[in-house]
C-alpha cells in the first residue's frame, strides 16, 4: 500500500471546480492509475481524503492505494505545475507490518456517520447524523470494530471533531441527474491499538460508508 500527498493550490479555478463536486475528484484520482485498475483489490482500495486548514488555506489531498499514483493531471489542473515536485508518494507497508497492540498514534479520519431507518414493505434508508453527540457517539460504538481504542486526552470526550459539513452535489444515474446529500465529519485524537489485523484491514479499505466521495481513509501519525 502507498499514501500520497499533494498541496491543491486555492487560488486556482480547478481547485474550485474539482472540490464543488466529490464526484469529480474521484474521477481525477481514478485517472490517475493506469486503465483497467481496481478501485478495491485483496490488498486495499484506492481511498482519497481533502484536508481543509483554515488557518492557511491550505488544501492538502491524500490518496491510500495499492499500487503508485501518478498525479500529474490533477497537478496540472489544480496544483503547481512549474514545481518539480507536485506530489509525494511513500510505501505504508512497514507501518503496517509494524504495527501492534498497545501502540498509540495520532490519528485523522473524515467519514460519512449514518444509521439506518426501518421502512414498512421496504429496505432501510440511511440518513446522516447530524448532531455532534450522534457523530461522536457513532465513532465510538464502531472504533473497537476498526482494531482501537481512543485515549481520554482530559476535559471531555477523547476525540475531537475536527471539521462537520453537508455536502450536496449533483450525480448523472441512468442518463439523469439527481442531488446527492452526505454528512461529513472529521475526527482527529489519539489512538491505542487493540487489534492490529483490524487496524490494518481499516487503513487499507477504509471505514464507513461514502469511500468514492472522500470519506473512509483514516490516517496516522507519530505522537511528538
Amino acid at each position: 500500500m502507498y499514501l500520497t500527498q499533494m498541496h491543491l493550490n486555492p487560488s486556482r479555478r480547478g481547485t474550485r471546480w474539482l472540490l464543488a463536486s466529490p464526484q469529480r475528484i474521484h474521477a481525477a484520482v481514478l485517472s490517475s492509475f493506469p486503465p483497467g485498475t481496481a478501485a478495491e483489490s485483496p490488498d486495499g482500495r484506492i481511498l482519497w481524503r481533502v484536508d481543509h486548514a483554515a488557518a492557511d488555506r491550505t488544501l492538502t489531498l491524500y490518496v491510500s492505494s495499492p499500487g503508485k499514483p501518478d498525479l500529474t493531471g490533477i497537478v496540472e489542473q489544480a496544483g503547481w505545475p512549474a514545481t518539480d515536485h507536485g506530489w509525494r508518494t511513500a510505501p505504508t507497508t512497514p507501518l503496517l507490518d509494524g504495527l501492534k497492540s498497545g501502540q498509540r498514534w495520532g490519528f485523522r479520519l473524515t467519514a460519512n456517520p449514518v444509521h439506518s431507518v426501518a421502512v414498512p414493505g421496504e429496505r432501510g434508508k440511511r440518513f446522516g447524523h447530524v448532531t455532534v453527540e450522534q457523530q461522536e457517539q457513532w465513532f465510538l460504538d464502531r472504533m473497537a470494530g476498526w482494531g482501537f481504542a481512543v485515549e481520554d486526552t482530559g476535559g471531555g470526550l477523547p476525540l475531537k471533531l475536527h471539521s462537520r459539513r453537508q455536502l450536496s452535489f449533483s450525480r448523472r444515474t441512468d442518463g439523469t441527474d439527481r442531488t446527492v446529500t452526505v454528512a461529513v465529519a472529521t475526527y482527529d485524537g489519539v489512538l491505542t491499538v487493540s487489534d492490529p489485523d483490524l487496524l490494518r484491514h481499516a487503513l487499507c479499505h477504509g471505514v464507513g460508508r461514502a469511500k468514492a466521495y472522500g470519506c473512509g481513509l483514516l490516517t496516522l501519525a507519530p505522537l511528538s
